[in-house]
């Protein structure tokens, strides 16, 4: 079927692409919810923070990178009870969400955290001399200035779970890695391991230029 790369591209790439993209999707959203989440309570806790607590915020850096120490492709495996918990199975796409946010939630919030505390302290001093409440400090202060960095951090983050999705799709989750393994590598069909990796070379400058476009307009 790949000879035929019409045929191929309608009836099983773009399907499958339609999978990688929804998985690419709602872990992303859900990923930089938690993510976000993480990075301002460790912006709070830390020693130079806002309301500094020690106990939080090495508990909640030691969680962080633990998670980080696990390649994807251990963590899959690993989080097979709570996927199974969580949403009933663990394979296919839906399950696959739940090593895909675990994954990328740390990253993501180290990248926030990281870009929250290149905010100039001199911007913070003077909204503290203002009266600012910490929740003004955060997201009226912090967060906007800091929001084109995290935007480029966040299209990287994008990357790494493209990447993560096609190691998902390996293991049962359904996408281009399955797509790649199932209908190339098993098949010793070398075309369609070429037509995957052009697709994701192109899913990534796309992804990236989006990101650089953005980064550019909130500069």
């Amino acid at each position: 079927m790949a000879d035929n790369f019409a045929v191929f591209f309608k009836e099983i790439l773009l399907k499958e692409l339609g999978i990688t993209l929804y998985m690419v999707g709602i872990s992303t959203l859900l990923s930089t919810i938690i993510g976000f989440i993480l990075a301002i309570i460790l912006i709070i806790t830390d020693k130079n923070g806002l309301r500094p607590n020690k106990i939080i915020y090495k508990s909640l850096d030691f969680v962080i990178n633990t998670l980080r120490s696990f390649p994807f492709i251990i963590l899959i495996v690993v989080l097979i009870p709570l996927t199974r918990f969580i949403v009933g199975k663990s394979i296919g796409e839906v399950a696959a969400l739940v090593p895909l946010t675990i994954g990328a939630a740390p990253f993501i919030a180290r990248i926030i955290e990281g870009s929250l505390k290149e905010v100039d302290k001199g911007l913070i001093e003077a909204a503290k001399s203002f009266g600012a409440s910490d929740y003004q400090i955060i997201f009226k202060v912090m967060i906007k200035e800091a929001m084109p960095s995290i935007v480029s951090g966040i299209t990287l983050s994008i990357i790494s779970i493209l990447g993560y999705t096609a190691m998902a799709g390996a293991v049962g989750a359904g996408g281009l890695g399955k797509v790649a393994i199932a209908y190339g590598y098993q098949r010793f069909d070398n075309n369609v391991i070429l037509y995957t990796s052009i697709t994701l070379v192109v899913l990534v400058q796309l992804l990236q230029s989006a990101g650089d476009y953005a980064y550019k307009k909130l500069r």
